[in-house]
C-alpha cells in the first residue's frame, strides 16, 4: 500500500469493465502459489543435491568396503572408484577453462609416483601378490585424489557440499554404529565386544570417522552464513558423534579428535561459536556415555543377547532424548545470536571465561595425577614406559582402556623397524610387512599391518618410499597453504610476510578441510586406517580439494549459473583425445584391479568342482594361475587338483614354482613340505626347516616339522632294515657261491691229478 500511495492518482489506470458484485480481491491465484512453492522446493533440492550425492558416495564406500579386509568387497569399491574418478577427470578436461593454470599437479604426480614404486616393488617383494593388490588400492586412492583436484576446476563453489557431505556421511555411519548397540537383536546378534566397530569391523576406524565428523560439524554449527536450521542441527549431530567416539573406546581416535578440534579453534576465528557447540554437545553426550559405562550389559564382553537388548533399548531412549534436547538448544542459540550478535566486550569476557575453564581443567588433571600413589612424575614416566614397552600388557576391550597407556603398537613398530633394517633401501615390497615380520613376531600374535603409516612405509618401501612420501607431503602442504594461509602468512619476495586476507565463508570451509585432513594424518601415524577406504577417501577428497583450489588470493569465477565459468566454445581435438586417454586408462586400471579377485574366484571354483568334475576343476585352476601369475594361492589350488587327479609329479612341480615365485614366504615352503612329508620325508625336512626359519613361531609349521622328522626317521629305519636284509642276502649268496666254488675245486684238482 505504501508503494501505491506514492503514485499520482491521475497515473493510475481506471478500469471501465463491470465488476461482479462479489468479485474476489485481486492477487496471485492458487495455481501460481503452488508453482512458486514447487519452484522453491526444486531450488532447495538442487542446492542440496551435491551434498547428498557426496554423502551417498562416501557412505557407499564405507558400507561397501567395510574394513578393507575382504578382497571381493574391497575390489568392487576400488573398481567403482577408479571408473568414477576417470569419468570426472575426463569431464574436467573437456570443460576446463582454456589457458588456466592446473593447480595441484605436483601432489597428483608425486602420489602416482608412490603408486609406481608400489607396482615396481613386485620385482623384489616377499609377497608379490599382496604388493599387486596394494597397488590396485593405491591406484583407486590416486584416482580419487586426482578427481577431487579436477572437481575444484569443474565446480569451485561447491566447497560447502564437500564439507556437508563429510558431516552427513559421518553422522550416518556413526548412527548405524550406535544402532548396532541399541538394536543388537536386529542388526548384530553375534557381537561379543562392547566396543563399537560397525560398519568398519574395526573400532579405531569407527572412532576416527566420528573424530573427522566432529571437525566438520564445527564448521556447520559455527559458520555465520548458511541455513540456520542446518547450523542448529549441528548440535545433535556433534552429540551423536561424541557418543560414538567414546563408545568405540579408541584412545587414538579420542586424541586426534582433541587435536583436530584444537587446531580448528586455533586457526578459525569462530572460537566462541565452536566452543559453545563443543561444550553443550559434550555435556549432553557425557550423560549418555556415563549411563553406558555404568551398565555392565553395555560395557562388558560376552553378555547374553537378552541383557544386551534390554540395555540397548534404554540407551536408545536416552540417545533420542539427547538429540531432541540438543536440537532445541541449537535452535535457541541460533535464534538469540542471530537477532543480535554479542558485543565485543561480551566476546572478550566469554573468551576469558573459556581460557579460565581450560586452565582449571589442566590444573585439575595435574592435581589428580599428583594424588596418585606414583605421583605426577612417576605416573607420567610409568605411562610413557607402558606406551613404548613392546611387552606391556594389553588392556581389555572395556571402558577402562581409555585410562590405560599400555598398547601392542610398540611391539608392531619394533617388528617393522627390524624388517626395515633387513631391507633399508627398498623395503620388503608394498604390503610386505605381513609376511616379512613373521621372523620376528611373538607367539600367539596375528597382525597384518604395522599400525602406523610411517613404520609401515619403512618396512614396505624403505628409504625410497619415505623420500617420495616426504616430497608428496611437502608439495601438498605448499598447495594447501596457498589455498588456506592457516597462519596468515605467505612468501612475498623471499620474505615471510603477513597475509591480509579476509576470513570469507570459503576460507573458513577450506581451513576446516585442512583440519579434517590433519585429523586423519595424525591418526594414520599410529594406526592402519590408511588401509580402510571409508576413512581414507574422506581425507583424500578434502586433500585433493585443497590442492586443486589454487591460491586463496585468486577469486572464484563470478556468476550464479553453475557452468558459466567453464570453457565456452567448441571443444578442441586435443582435449577430446586427452579425455579419451583418461577414460581408457581408467578402464585398464579397473581391469587390472579385477584380476586378483577373478583369480581367487577361479581357485574357489576349481576346488568346488574337484569332487565331481576333475577336468573342469583343472581348467579352472589353470585359469586362476593365468589371471594372477603372482598368486601363490592359485598355484596351491592347482597343485591340489593335480594331486587329486594322480598327477603327483606335476603337483610337486607346481608347488616348487610357488616356492621359486615367493621364496621368502613361509607358506610356500610349508605347503611344499607338507606335500613331500609322506612321499619324500628327507626333502620335506629341508623344506620345513626353511619355513621355520621364516616363521619360527608358527605352531602348524612346528607340528609339520616334527612329523617330517618322525617320517624321516621311520623311512631311515625301514631303509636300514632293507639294507640289512639285502646285506644278509648278499652274504648268504656269497657264502653259497664260495661253498660251491670250494666243492668244485677238489674235483677239478682230482681231475687234473687224474689227468
Amino acid at each position: 500500500m505504501a508503494a501505491y500511495a506514492q503514485i499520482p492518482a491521475a497515473s493510475v489506470p481506471v478500469s471501465t469493465e463491470p465488476t461482479p458484485a462479489q468479485a474476489p480481491p485481486s492477487g496471485p491465484s492458487a495455481s501460481s502459489q503452488e508453482r512458486g512453492s514447487v519452484a522453491r522446493l526444486l531450488s532447495i533440492a538442487s542446492r542440496a543435491m551435491p551434498t547428498l550425492l557426496l554423502a551417498a558416495v562416501l557412505c557407499a564406500i564405507t558400507f561397501g568396503a567395510a574394513g578393507g579386509l575382504q578382497q571381493e568387497a574391497t575390489t568392487t569399491v576400488e573398481i567403482l572408484l577408479t571408473l568414477g574418478a576417470g569419468l570426472v577427470a575426463a569431464v574436467a578436461i573437456l570443460l576446463a577453462p582454456a589457458g588456466k593454470r592446473v593447480d595441484g599437479s605436483w601432489p597428483v604426480i608425486l602420489l602416482f609416483a608412490c603408486v609406481a614404486l608400489s607396482a615396481v616393488s613386485v620385482a623384489w617383494s616377499v609377497s608379490p601378490d599382496a604388493s599387486w593388490q596394494y597397488t590396485g588400492r593405491m591406484l583407486a586412492y590416486g584416482a580419487l585424489f586426482g578427481a577431487s583436484v579436477a572437481l575444484v576446476r569443474a565446480a569451485p563453489r561447491q566447497w560447502n557440499a564437500v564439507l556437508g557431505g563429510v558431516a552427513l556421511s559421518a553422522v550416518i555411519v556413526c548412527g548405524y554404529a550406535l544402532a548396532n548397540k541399541v538394536l543388537p537383536a536386529q542388526l548384530d546378534p553375534q557381537e561379543t565386544y562392547a566396543r563399537l566397530q560397525a560398519p568398519y569391523e574395526y573400532w579405531n576406524a569407527t572412532g576416527l570417522a566420528a573424530a573427522m565428523g566432529i571437525v566438520a560439524c564445527l564448521w556447520l554449527g559455527a559458520r555465520r552464513a548458511g541455513n540456520a536450521v542446518l547450523s542448529a542441527l549441528a548440535y545433535p549431530a556433534t552429540g551423536l558423534l561424541m557418543v560414538t567416539l567414546m563408545l568405540a573406546y579408541s584412545r587414538g581416535s579420542l586424541a586426534v579428535a582433541l587435536v583436530g578440534a584444537a587446531l580448528w579453534l586455533i586457526i578459525v576465528p569462530l572460537r566462541l561459536r565452536g566452543a559453545v557447540l563443543l561444550i553443550v554437545s559434550g555435556v549432553c553426550a557425557g550423560i549418555v556415555v556415563a549411563f553406558d559405562f555404568s551398565e555392565s550389559a553395555l560395557s562388558s564382553e560376552e553378555v547374553p543377547l537378552a541383557e544386551r537388548v534390554a540395555a540397548g533399548h534404554k540407551l536408545g531412549v536416552l540417545l533420542l532424548a539427547m538429540l531432541i534436547v540438543l536440537a532445541a538448544i541449537g535452535i535457541a542459540i541460533g535464534f538469540f545470536t542471530g537477532r543480535r550478535a554479542p558485543a565485543p566486550v561480551t566476546r572478550r569476557r566469554l573468551g576469558g571465561l573459556l581460557i579460565a575453564m581450560l586452565l582449571a581443567g589442566l590444573l585439575a588433571g595435574v592435581g589428580a595425577l599428583s594424588l596418585t600413589h606414583r605421583g605426577l612424575t612417576g605416573t607420567i614416566s610409568h605411562d610413557v614406559s607402558a606406551l613404548t614397552n613392546p611387552n606391556a600388557p594389553v588392556p581389555a576391550n572395556t571402558p577402562g582402556r581409555l585410562t590405560s597407556a599400555g598398547s601392542v603398537r610398540a611391539r608392531y613398530w619394533k617388528w617393522a623397524i627390524e624388517v626395515f633394517e633387513e631391507h633399508p633401501a627398498l623395503g620388503a615390497g608394498a604390503d610386505g610387512f605381513a609376511t616379512a615380520h613373521l621372523r620376528f613376531q611373538s607367539p600367539n600374535v596375528i597382525v597384518t599391518h604395522a599400525h602406523g603409516y610411517l613404520v609401515q612405509t619403512l618396512a614396505d618401501l624403505g628409504l625410497a618410499g619415505i623420500a617420495i612420501t616426504l616430497a608428496l607431503l611437502i608439495a601438498w602442504m605448499i598447495a594447501a597453504g596457498a589455498a588456506t594461509h592457516p597462519l596468515n602468512r605467505r612468501w612475498s619476495k623471499w620474505r615471510w610476510t603477513k597475509a591480509k586476507l579476509p576470513y570469507s565463508p570459503e576460507r573458513i570451509a577450506l581451513l576446516t578441510m585442512l583440519c579434517v585432513v590433519a585429523t586423519f594424518g595424525v591418526h594414520s601415524l599410529e594406526d592402519w586406517t590408511w588401509y580402510v577406504p571409508g576413512t581414507a577417501c574422506v581425507a583424500l577428497l578434502c586433500a585433493g580439494w585443497l590442492a586443486g583450489r589454487g591460491p586463496l588470493e585468486r577469486p572464484l569465477a563470478a556468476g550464479a549459473p553453475r557452468w558459466r565459468h567453464l570453457r565456452s566454445g567448441p571443444v578442441t581435438r586435443p582435449r577430446v583425445a586427452a579425455a579419451a586417454v583418461v577414460v581408457l586408462a581408467a578402464l585398464l586400471i579397473a581391469w587390472v584391479q579385477w584380476q586378483p579377485q577373478r583369480s581367487a574366484s577361479s581357485s574357489q571354483e576349481a576346488l568346488a568342482l574337484l569332487p565331481g568334475e576333475p577336468q573342469a576343476a583343472l581348467a579352472a585352476a589353470r585359469t586362476a594361475v593365468s589371471r594372477d601369475p603372482l598368486s601363490a594361492d592359485a598355484r596351491f589350488a592347482l597343485a591340489t587338483v593335480q594331486s587329486a587327479m594322480g598327477r603327483r609329479l606335476a603337483a610337486r612341480s607346481t608347488l616348487q614354482r610357488a616356492v621359486k615365485l615367493q621364496p621368502s614366504n613361509p607358506q610356500t615352503w610349508l605347503t611344499l613340505g607338507r606335500y613331500d612329508r609322506s612321499r619324500n620325508p628327507k626333502a620335506a625336512v629341508r623344506e620345513l626347516r626353511a619355513a621355520l626359519y621364516l616363521n619360527p613361531q608358527s605352531i602348524p609349521t612346528q607340528n609339520e616339522y616334527v612329523l617330517a622328522l618322525r617320517a624321516e626317521k621311520a623311512a631311515a629305519s625301514v631303509q636300514g632294515s632293507r639294507r640289512g636284509v639285502a646285506a644278509r642276502t648278499r652274504l648268504r649268496s656269497g657264502g653259497a657261491s664260495r661253498s660251491q666254488a670250494g666243492n668244485g675245486a677238489p674235483r677239478g684238482g682230482r681231475q687234473r691229478r687224474r689227468s
